[in-house]
This record gives C-alpha cells, sequence and structure tokens, in this order.
C-alpha cells in the first residue's frame, strides 16, 4: 500500500467532506419522532412482557409456599 504525504492526506480528506449529503431539517425532525415513537413503543412491550414475567414467577413463588 502506497504512503501518502500529510498534504495528499488533508486533500483527500477535503475533497470526501464535499461528497458529504446532509439530510434536511425535515428528514431530521422526521427521523427523531420516529425514534420517540419506537422507543416509546418498544418500552410499553417490554414493560408488558416484563409484567406478565412477574405475575408468572409471583404464582409459581406461590405455589411453593
Amino acid at each position: 500500500m502506497a504512503k501518502t504525504s500529510p498534504v495528499e492526506f488533508v486533500k483527500q480528506v477535503q475533497a470526501e467532506t464535499k461528497k458529504i449529503v446532509w439530510p434536511s431539517r425535515r428528514e431530521t425532525v422526521m427521523t427523531g419522532v420516529m425514534v420517540v415513537i419506537m422507543t416509546t413503543l418498544l418500552g410499553m412491550f417490554f414493560f408488558g412482557v416484563d409484567a406478565m414475567f412477574d405475575a408468572i414467577v409471583r404464582f409459581l413463588l406461590s405455589l411453593a409456599q
């Protein structure tokens, strides 16, 4: 692999950064809203699963007494 000089490296980095396409404000907001919705739904789902397992374990432990 050929070594590049620091100056050539900086030029390559600048060329690559010009290719970056940033999302629009609307896309960023929509993505953020979707993240909040999905984390809320997943949180409720896992809360329900945890409550179900808690009830099962408590039932099984009550049988042992």
